[in-house]
């Protein structure tokens, strides 16, 4: 009883400083549309982190929390239909060319932005006048949504689940080489030879046209639909970004050049405490004799999809393993022919899973916060990419020492089982993992308190202008001084073009003077 009064006065005055941090907390509005619900988990703990440092935040997003959760606030999209629950991974992803899979973006991204815009809720706040300090939007392709900045007032923060590419660089004013950075739908590295960066470049070259002449006038007509008549151009709003949060980081992708107001936060969605299994999955877990392999092809490609012949194959591959058992991500609740070794289940808490020391093997379709995951809990990988970033996340660790990759189009049993005995069998595999996954841990902080300093630097410095580069208000020809090379180059070419046809005049006269002359003395 003797320390009640210093109790009472220390909850007093930690009551008073909370509501200090709570008066003093920013209103932000957060928009993550998609119906792949890996895209929300990357960005979920910053947010639920924001809420906690007594910041008012508004999510709008198709995966609303099941438990309340203070200053976090919910507006749920609700979709009739997944767009990935058809999606027929043997005979539709694996015969797109590049152009169509560019297309199949905006099938999947464009409802997404109508879905936002045509709410009710933000309609409401758009008539109304409401603003916030702040918008946080997922920077892929969702240009009508940067713009909602604009109207509310706010300062404007973009969101990468998968780290920079052309689109987002444009809108900062990064710098992307492309002679060793590579486009981030493609298969290759930073080490590329001729051949690879011709193929980059056309890459490139096809991503560029399709962005300006496709989406970018798709979300325009989108953005005219439903948001009130701007006084600002659409092309400036969409680039008025005083950050983006970067889903990567260099120890498993590359060393390449960042604007100062382009921050690597890779791995900030990882609870970095494992939490405890499910008991029957911890049962089979420990009951494999040389330990577990662990098979998921994400959140967007189902495993109940796959065609009869490539179950067949897995299955086939699976039973053979039999010192070995097998989680595998399968959405249906049986599986006919399942072997005795093959635990399946709709869902996982994959990174729990990937923390658990008698996980041996990853098998993983490369999307990147899988392969995120494997690297933080250094667990070597057979990688099976089917599309996106997910051919580019397999190279790199094959690159790099962790993993090997599979063909998804055309793999037999023989070959799956070899890639997966290969990496299970040579130490040099999950050796590798491990060196990795010490580079990656070697931070002076986590990447969810980075992000969060510096979202609150923005909010200091009301969008740190100071930050911003000026490479991002250039259009096309100013950014490569196109103009400058024109007159260095072109009028000195001008010149000795106008110098060499004077000469030819010249020269035309000269000799027709002398045949004239000639054509005199002959006469005479």
């Amino acid at each position: 009883m003797q320390y009640l009064p210093q109790l009472t006065v220390l909850l007093l005055f930690s009551l008073i400083a909370c509501r200090i941090e709570s008066s003093n907390g920013a209103k932000i509005l957060a928009i993550f549309p998609f119906t792949g619900r890996s895209q929300y988990i990357c960005g979920e703990n910053y947010l639920k982190a924001l809420a906690a440092r007594g910041h008012d935040v508004i999510v709008i997003s198709a995966y609303p929390q099941k438990k309340s959760i203070q200053n976090f606030t919910d507006v749920s999209l609700i979709y009739e239909n997944d767009l990935f629950e058809e999606y027929i991974v043997d005979s539709e992803v694996l015969t797109l060319s590049k152009w169509e899979e560019l297309n199949f973006a905006i099938d999947y991204l464009t409802p997404s932005t109508r879905k936002v815009l045509e709410h009710p809720v933000l309609q409401k706040w758009l008539k109304n006048g409401v603003t916030f300090d702040l918008l946080i939007v997922e920077v892929l392709q969702q240009e009508a949504l940067y713009a909602l900045a604009y109207h509310f007032k706010a300062l404007l923060i973009g969101v990468s689940s998968f780290g920079t590419d052309m689109r987002i660089d444009e809108l900062v004013g990064n710098t992307s080489p492309l002679s060793y950075i590579p486009s981030t739908t493609s298969h290759l590295t930073d080490q590329m030879n001729f051949r690879e960066r011709l193929e980059n470049f056309y890459i490139h070259v096809l991503e560029w046209i399709h962005n300006r002449f496709v989406m970018l006038p798709a979300q325009y007509e989108l953005y005219k639909k439903y948001v009130p008549t701007p006084t600002a151009p659409f092309m400036e709003m969409r680039k008025n970004f005083s950050l983006v949060l970067l889903n990567q980081h260099f120890s498993m992708s590359l060393p390449r050049p960042y604007v100062p107001n382009a921050i690597e936060v890779g791995g900030w969605h990882i609870d970095h405490k494992p939490s405890k299994l499910p008991a029957d999955m911890e049962r089979f877990i420990n009951a494999a004799p040389k330990g577990v392999i662990y098979f998921s092809l994400g959140t967007n490609i189902r495993s109940r999809n796959l065609s009869a012949k490539r179950r067949a194959i897995l299955m086939e591959v699976f039973a053979s393993l039999k010192q070995y058992n097998i989680l595998w991500k399968f959405e249906d609740p049986k599986l006919p022919g399942k072997p005795t070794n093959v635990f399946i289940s709709k869902w996982f808490p994959q990174s729990d899973i990937l923390a658990h020391p008698n996980v041996k093997l990853f098998i993983t379709h490369g999307g990147l916060l899988s392969t995120i995951e494997a690297i933080h809990h250094a667990k070597p990988v057979v990688g099976m990419p089917v599309f996106y970033d997910q051919h580019l996340n397999v190279a790199r660790s094959q690159q790099k020492g962790f993993g090997v990759s599979v063909n998804f189009r055309s793999f037999t049993a023989n070959q799956l089982k070899s890639a997966i005995v290969e990496v299970l069998e040579n130490p040099k595999y999950a050796k590798r993992a491990k060196e990795i996954s010490q580079l990656y841990h070697d931070q002076p902080e986590t990447p969810v308190k980075k992000a969060i300093y510096w979202t609150e630097y923005v909010l200091r410095h009301k969008g740190a202008p100071h930050m911003r580069v000026a490479a991002r208000n250039l259009d096309f020809i100013e950014y490569h001084n196109l103009d400058v090379i024109a007159v260095l180059f072109g009028g000195p070419l001008l010149a000795l073009l106008v110098v060499a046809w004077v000469s030819c005049k010249l020269l035309k006269a000269i000799a027709g003077r002398g045949n004239v002359q000639r054509k005199k003395e002959k006469r005479s």
